[in-house]
């Protein structure tokens, strides 16, 4: 089993056509969940919510999808509209993870949407650890409102992420990484 600091320094994205069958079971799939929500949350406000994308649903809501892609676009290629249909359906699980800002509180949204951002990255981190893969998409269809009206998201929700979840069908080299050095200085004054 890995060390948490081994597995920051091992993880990395696995593409989302790459990820078959399985996914999780019910019971890790729980485990996973109730680890990615474990996050910092200033104000205690549970500023994020969760929403599962399986079977027929994932092919459902891309082609829902589609239809506003081609509504706005009626020129379309139809390569673009079957990428569009199909975006959501190559993992076994997609999670979308879903911010809810609380506009009553004093703790300013950014922080609140971070809160969330730490929920998908703990999936990445999740899922890696316990042998499967995923990767954290966004694309249009999570800063659009007509997309957010397709998936119920009230007007202070946005979605962070769609993360694909599977089993990687091939092995997934890592990519290149930043050097350190060229990232941290120290200030002086």
């Amino acid at each position: 089993m890995l060390s948490a600091l081994e597995l920051l320094q091992q993880r990395h994205s696995a593409p989302s056509r790459q990820l078959g069958e399985p996914a999780p079971d019910e019971a890790t799939l729980r485990t996973l969940l109730e680890a990615a929500i474990r996050v910092p949350d200033h104000g205690k406000l549970e500023p994020f919510r969760l929403l599962l994308l399986r079977g027929d649903a994932k092919l459902r809501f891309g082609e829902r999808l589609a239809e506003i892609a081609v509504r706005r676009n009626p020129d379309l290629p139809e390569s673009k509209r079957e990428k569009e249909r199909l975006r959501y359906t190559f993992a076994p699980l997609v999670v979308v993870v879903i911010s809810q800002v609380h506009h009553e509180s004093t703790v300013p949204a950014i922080e609140q949407q971070f809160a969330a951002s730490c929920v998908a990255h703990n999936l990445l981190l999740g899922t890696y650890a316990l042998g499967y893969g995923a990767q954290w998409l966004t694309g249009w269809a999570a800063y659009d409102r007509e997309a957010a009206a397709v998936i119920g998201l009230k007007d202070n929700e946005q979605v962070i992420g769609f993360v694909h979840i599977g089993t990687p069908d091939i092995d997934i080299p890592d990519r290149d990484r930043p050097a350190l050095d060229t990232l941290v200085s120290t200030w002086t004054p």
